[in-house]
């Protein structure tokens, strides 16, 4: 658990921020694990997907745990968690990166939009992906899948530190997604993340242009060449970036 809340602030540099940027930067910093392994967008959306980590663990279903009338009980943890994942947080699930079953559908992800919720990301399937991909919503996952959890997983744990994709994700990181995939953000490097980011966006808009324009990479990218240096500041100048 983390008592650090992600500000608005920080929320709006990793919407501008691409996951590649962002491995990079915890790159720097020692943290070469963070991608999540084996998840993809539902649907491709117009905004990256940025909120603080809510869980749900997943473990192997056995028979005589999992019958259909488990969810009769008003505390079965895969409803409960799709009611209590707070407004603006991502659900992340360790589905087993097995998605030979499906971890939720299409009923509780619109739940967790109604609610305000900021993302799912499941390692596992998910049922009814095409109404799902039809939301708003940013959603992750291993794959479609029609048989119920039942069959394969146990919901069990809730925002407790899990495993998703092979990557370590404890309740209150920040995730952050885009067509691309999904990367966990350490809560206490969110803040220095998002602001390097911002810097490292601009930059490379501006060697985008001169790519495109005609220029070499060679002392551009990266930038080892005074000029080139000179340009990007009177391009940052020019463009209030």
């Amino acid at each position: 658990m983390t008592d650090y809340t992600l500000s608005d602030d920080t929320r709006d540099k990793l919407k501008r921020a691409s996951t590649a940027s962002v491995a990079s930067q915890l790159y720097k910093r020692g943290l070469r694990n963070q991608f999540i392994q084996g998840v993809r967008p539902v649907t491709a959306k117009d905004e990256r997907m940025v909120g603080q980590a809510f869980t749900l663990r997943y473990i192997p279903a056995r028979e005589d745990r999992n019958p259909m009338e488990v969810f009769k009980n008003p505390e079965h943890p895969q409803r409960v968690a799709v009611e209590t994942c707070p407004p603006g947080h991502v659900l992340v699930m360790d589905g087993r990166k097995d998605a030979s079953a499906a971890t939720a559908g299409s009923i509780l992800v619109t739940r967790m939009a109604v609610r305000g919720c900021a993302g799912l990301v499941t390692d596992g399937g998910l049922r009814d992906a095409a109404g799902i991909g039809a939301l708003d919503i940013p959603t992750f996952f291993g794959g479609p899948s029609a048989p119920t959890n039942l069959t394969k997983h146990e919901a069990l744990d809730i925002n407790v530190p899990i495993g998703c994709g092979d990557v370590a994700v404890f309740p209150g990181d920040v995730i952050v997604g885009d067509g691309d995939g999904v990367m966990v953000i350490p809560a206490h490097l969110a803040d220095e993340i998002a602001e390097a980011c911002a810097g490292m966006e601009s930059f490379e808009d501006f060697v985008l242009e001169e790519v495109q324009a005609g220029t070499s990479i060679i002392g551009l990218y990266p930038c080892t060449k005074g000029e080139n240096q000179k340009k990007y500041d009177a391009w940052r100048a020019k463009t209030g970036r």
